[in-house]
């Protein structure tokens, strides 16, 4: 176990972690705003272009997916509330490990790291 008492991190998670943010159409300040305060993919649908999260717009179904794939890699967690896990987010301290690197913007993958990423996703097997 690592010194906070949680598992330690692999070198395989964080390479995961980081070609993920890299291929994703969220900008460092999505992931920063996720670690003080939790997000849901509606609220992230609905959020203005102003907020600078994204890219380019993201539909409330397509963030879902992304989201969903992000915990799946262990960058973010699902927020507890009194009644149960909710629809909303939050950084996991494995996702402030993936970002630390990136001062300012997360560097975009090239075409080939994109493929790479999509397959990961999509056919983790490989």
């Amino acid at each position: 176990m690592g010194e906070d008492g949680i598992g330690s991190t692999t070198p395989r998670a964080l390479r995961r972690g980081r070609l993920a943010l890299r291929c994703l159409p969220f900008r460092q300040a999505f992931y920063r705003h996720l670690e003080s305060r939790a997000l849901g993919s509606n609220d992230l649908a609905r959020a203005p272009a102003a907020t600078g999260w994204c890219l380019s717009p993201v539909g409330a179904y397509e963030a879902e997916g992304h989201l969903i794939w992000l915990i799946q890699l262990g960058v973010l967690r699902r927020e507890v509330d009194g009644q149960g896990l909710t629809e909303r987010v939050r950084l996991t301290p494995l996702g402030r490990q993936v970002l630390a690197p990136w001062s300012a913007e997360i560097p975009r993958a090239n075409p080939g790291q994109r493929l790479w990423g999509w397959l990961q996703r999509h056919w983790p097997r490989l």
